[in-house]
């Protein structure tokens, strides 16, 4: 895309943040992202939560408040009866209800393949946007959901998995980044949180190269910290991985410095895409325990540090 010069676009696509900033006032933004894909489960039911939660997770990563949601629908209708369409788009109504936002409509197409999501439409105050380019050396790192749900996916496409595991995986997906967000903001009120972003299809290390490179730092992560969902180790073990694993390391090369012992399973996730992930949240040092503890207070259980942030060095990622 051309460059966008506009005094009222306070983030635009340069930084590939999450989502973009529209100034319409001096107290007031708007926020804007839209995402959808194929399904990533059977049930359409939880297959429309776990779109919605993830087209929400944009704005929350922004600090921002979600006000409407437009869905957007790819569906095959002379080859699937329009019941499953039916509840994928109470499925997602529900989860878009659940973050107290409001479908005002949408628009639907025939395709060969099923795709669903929502463009998402929310405000923030324009002096508390949580950037991707604000992380500043010092910073420490903290995740909100486990890693792994890529290798947990495939897992259940092979049939290597049990329901209930898998309705766990799901369940992870399907929770929105609502409270987490809250927390992010309650402290960046005073100028805590420096930087923020989902964990979506680029993977940890994708993303948060993307906080790296528009705030001029290297980030640090402890590979014994990192969170992984129940199972996933195995599975990626067994080299279940996405088709963003291999183009993810392709995107990155060069940018990562990594331990030699690194275990192949954790090398998996880490680069491997996420569906509807946690935040990544970078925190001024003196306050990361009080948004830990308040996380924690908010239900986010298992939210975790798993590193910081340095002066840019030789790369924009390091795993120690």
């Amino acid at each position: 895309m051309p460059p966008i010069t506009d005094e009222r676009l306070l983030v635009g696509h340069a930084t590939f943040d999450d989502a973009g900033i529209f100034r319409l006032s001096p107290d007031l933004a708007l926020v804007q992202t839209i995402d959808f894909f194929p399904p990533v489960v059977d049930d359409p039911y939880l297959y429309g939560q776990i779109v919605a939660a993830n087209a929400l997770s944009d704005v929350y990563a922004m600090g921002g408040e979600p006000l409407t949601a437009l869905s957007l629908v790819g569906f095959p209708n002379n080859e699937l009866d329009l019941s499953i369409l039916g509840e994928i788009l109470r499925g997602g109504g529900e989860k878009v209800a659940e973050a107290k936002c409001v479908v005002v409509g949408g628009h639907s197409f025939k395709d060969k393949e099923i795709k669903f999501g929502f463009a998402v439409t929310g405000t923030v105050h324009p002096d508390r946007v949580t950037a991707n380019d604000r992380a500043k050396a010092g910073d420490r790192l903290f995740l909100t959901k486990p890693l792994g749900i890529g290798p947990v996916t495939m897992a259940y496409r092979k049939r290597l998995i049990s329901e209930e595991h898998m309705r766990r995986a799901c369940l992870q997906m399907a929770t929105l980044n609502r409270a987490a967000a809250q927390s992010m903001v309650a402290l960046g009120i005073n100028g805590a949180v420096h930087a923020a972003t989902d964990i979506t299809g680029f993977g940890l290390l994708g993303h948060a190269r993307n906080i790296a490179a528009a705030s001029g730092v290297t980030l640090v992560f402890k590979a014994g910290a990192i969170p992984i969902f129940d199972g996933a180790l195995d599975f990626a073990a067994q080299k279940l991985s996405t088709g963003a694993y291999r183009a993810n390391q392709d995107l990155l090369e060069g940018e990562v410095a990594l331990p030699a012992a690194l275990p192949e399973a954790l090398h998996r996730i880490i680069y491997d895409s996420e569906t509807s992930g946690g935040l990544l949240i970078s925190v001024a040092p003196e306050q990361g325990d009080a948004l830990l503890a308040d996380l924690r207070a908010r239900g986010v259980k298992e939210a975790v540090e798993i590193g910081h942030v340095e002066a840019r060095g030789a790369h924009l990622l390091k795993v120690v």
